[in-house]
C-alpha cells in the first residue's frame, strides 16, 4: 500500500513511497511492496515467491527477533559514538563560522588594498555564511531521503574541508567570500543531526543525545572567537583557517571509517535490491519468461523508490525539485507563517549586527586586545544558555497550564499556547538593542556592554525557540517545510540586514543608529502577541495549518 510519510527530524516531507514507514522509530519493520512476489533471506521476515506475468510483491523487513542492520538495535556504545561524532561536527561547523568574526577586519585589510577596502566588505565576510546556509536545508533533507544519511553527511563534510582550504589560500576578498558561502552550503548538521539521533534512538531515549548535539554549537560559539583571536595574533589569520581545515578533515575521516547508514528507508531499499537481484538471476536461469518480466519490472519499480511506469532518474529529480519548492509554497501559502518568519528573520539578524560591531568596538573604543575581545563573545552564549534553560523548563508547563485553564477551548491544546515566552522576548529585544548602541555611544564601562550583549542573546533565543515550537505544532504534516521556510528567510536576513549597520552608524552614530533597529523591532514585537491571541482563527485561512 502506498503511504505518504513525514520525516520530521530530517526536515522535509517524503514523497509517497511503497513503504510502510510511519516515522515511528520504535517499530522494527518496514515493507517495500511493488506488487505480488515475496522474497527473503535469512535476515528478513518470512517470504515466498509467486510467479505472475503481470504483478509482483516484494516484502523486506527487519527481523523482529533481532537484526544487526536495524539502527535501533545497534550496540549502545556505537550509538553514543555516533552522537559524539555529530557533536564534534556541530562544534567544528560553529567554530569555523564564528572564528572569522573577530578576524574580519584584519582579513579584509590583508586581502584588499587600502583604497578599495570598506567596512561593509568586512561585514560580508562574516554574514555571507548565512547565504550559503539558506541553500543547504533546501537540498540536504531531500538528498538524504533519496540517497541516505551517509553519503550526504560525508559529502557535506568533504565540501566543508574544500571550502576551508579555499578560504585559507584566498588571495582576494571575493575569493574568501565565495569560500565562506560554500562553507555555509556544507552545513548538513542543522538538518540531519536530529534525524540521525531519531534513527538510532527510540523516542524515550533521545533527550540526552539531543541535548549533547545542541550543546556543542554553543560551546563552539563561546570558545571560537577567543581561540581564533589568540592564534591569529601570533600566527596570522590563515593559520586559523588551516586549523579549521584540520578539524573538518578529522570529522571527514571519522565519517568514512566509523559512521554507518542510519536511514531505515535506505537500508531496506538496499536489502530489497539485493533480494531482487537474486530472484532475477534465478528467473533468468529457469527460463520462465513470465517470472522474468515480473521481476525485471519490480527491479525498476522498487529498488530506487520510483512509482509504477516512471523512470527512476526522472522520479528522483522530480522528487528533489518538489522538495526544494515545497517550503516556498508553504511559506507563501500562510499569512501567519510569513509574519512569524519576518519577526524571526529580523530578530536573528541582530546576532550578526552585534557580531560585526563588537570586536572593533572593544579594540578601538575600549582598547582591549584581540584575545580579550574574543573572550567577550562568551557573554552572548551565556545569555543564550539562560533562555534555553528557561524554555526547556517552562514551554511545556505554560502549554499545559493554558490548555487546562482555557475557557474558549477547554482541554484542547492549541499551538498558540507555545507563544507566551516569545511575546516576552520580542517585547524585550528592542530595549536590549537600544541599550547596546547607547552604551557604546556613551563609552560606558565594558561590564555594562557585555551585559547588553548577554541580554541580546537571551531575548533572541527567548523569541526564536517558542516560534519554532509553535510552527511544529501548528503546521503538523507540513511543519518540516514550514521550518525550512523560516530557516531560509532567517539566513537571508542574517546575510544582508547587517550590511545596513555601517551606513547607519556612520550617519547617526551608535546610539541613534541602533535606536533605528530597536524601533523596527518594536514595530514587529506585537506579531507574537497578536498570533497568540488570534492565531487560532487566522490559521484556518491556510490549507497547511487549517485544523481538520
Amino acid at each position: 500500500m502506498a503511504v505518504s510519510a513525514v520525516d520530521q527530524d530530517a526536515g522535509t516531507e517524503t514523497q509517497p513511497l511503497l513503504l510502510n514507514n510511519h516515522n515511528d522509530h520504535n517499530q522494527n519493520n518496514g515493507t517495500i511492496t511493488p506488487r505480488d512476489t515475496d522474497l527473503s533471506d535469512d535476515r528478513s521476515s518470512t517470504t515466498s515467491t509467486t510467479s505472475t506475468a503481470a504483478t509482483a510483491v516484494i516484502v523486506v523487513d527487519f527481523d523482529p527477533a533481532g537484526d544487526p542492520d536495524n539502527p535501533l538495535e545497534w550496540p549502545i556504545a556505537f550509538k553514543w559514538g555516533i552522537v559524539a561524532l555529530l557533536a564534534m561536527t556541530a562544534f567544528v561547523v560553529t567554530f569555523t563560522c564564528i572564528a572569522v568574526i573577530p578576524l574580519a577586519t584584519s582579513i579584509g585589510r590583508d586581502l584588499a588594498p587600502s583604497k578599495s577596502r570598506s567596512k561593509s566588505a568586512s561585514v560580508l565576510l562574516v554574514t555571507i555564511w548565512e547565504l550559503g546556509e539558506a541553500a543547504g536545508p533546501l537540498l540536504i533533507a531531500p538528498l538524504s531521503e533519496m540517497y541516505g544519511r551517509y553519503p550526504v553527511m560525508t559529502g557535506a563534510t568533504l565540501l566543508l574541508c574544500a571550502a576551508s582550504v579555499l578560504a585559507a589560500t584566498s588571495t582576494s576578498v571575493p575569493q574568501f567570500v565565495f569560500a565562506r558561502m560554500l562553507s555555509g552550503v556544507a552545513v548538513a548538521g542543522n538538518v540531519l543531526n536530529p534525524a540521525i539521533v531519531g534513527d538510532v534512538f527510540a523516542p524515550e531515549e533521545r533527550g540526552a543525545a539531543m541535548s549533547i548535539v545542541f550543546l556543542a554549537p554553543l560551546v563552539g560559539g563561546a570558545v571560537g572567537p577567543s581561540i581564533a583571536a589568540a592564534v591569529a595574533e601570533n600566527h596570522g589569520w590563515r593559520r586559523v583557517m588551516w586549523m579549521c581545515v584540520a578539524l573538518a578533515s578529522a570529522c571527514e575521516l571519522l565519517f568514512f571509517t566509523y559512521f554507518r547508514e542510519t536511514y531505515k528507508v535506505q537500508i531496506l531499499r538496499r536489502r530489497a535490491a539485493e533480494r531482487l537481484r537474486k530472484v532475477n538471476a534465478a528467473a533468468l536461469e529457469g527460463g520462465d519468461d513470465g517470472c522474468r518480466k515480473a521481476v525485471m519490472t519490480t527491479v525498476v519499480f522498487d529498488a530506487d523508490g520510483a512509482g509504477p511506469g516512471c523512470k527512476t532518474a526522472e522520479s528522483g529529480w522530480r522528487k528533489l525539485r518538489d522538495s526544494v519548492l515545497r517550503p516556498g509554497r508553504v511559506l507563501f501559502g500562510s499569512g501567519v507563517l510569513m509574519v512569524l518568519s519576518l519577526l524571526g528573520a529580523v530578530v536573528f539578524s541582530y546576532f550578526y549586527v552585534m557580531s560585526t560591531t563588537l570586536p572593533d568596538t572593544l579594540q578601538d573604543v575600549y582598547g582591549l586586545s584581540p584575545v580579550s575581545a574574543g573572550l567577550c563573545f562568551i557573554s552572548f552564549t551565556f545569555g543564550s544558555v539562560i533562555s534555553v534553560i528557561i524554555c526547556n523548563r517552562s514551554l511545556d508547563a505554560i502549554y499545559i497550564h493554558l490548555r487546562d485553564s482555557s475557557k474558549t477551548h477547554p482541554g484542547v491544546g492549541l499551538p498558540e499556547y507555545r507563544l507566551p515566552l516569545s511575546v516576552v522576548g520580542s517585547l524585550a529585544i528592542p530595549f536590549a538593542i537600544a541599550a547596546y548602541g547607547w552604551i557604546i555611544e556613551l563609552r560606558l564601562p565594558v561590564p555594562l556592554l557585555l551585559a547588553a550583549v548577554s541580554l541580546i542573546g537571551s531575548t533572541l533565543m527567548l523569541t526564536m525557540i517558542p516560534i519554532m515550537a509553535y510552527v511544529v505544532d501548528a503546521f503538523g504534516l507540513y511543519s518540516a517545510s514550514a521550518l525550512t521556510g523560516i530557516i531560509v528567510t532567517r539566513c537571508l536576513a542574517g546575510t544582508f540586514l547587517p550590511l545596513t549597520t555601517v551606513p547607519l552608524v556612520e550617519k547617526l552614530g551608535y546610539g541613534w543608529g541602533f535606536t533605528v533597529f530597536a524601533a523596527v523591532s518594536f514595530c514587529l514585537a506585537p506579531i507574537s502577541l497578536l498570533i497568540f491571541r488570534y492565531g487560532h482563527y487566522w490559521r484556518q485561512f491556510s490549507q497547511y495549518s487549517r485544523e481538520q
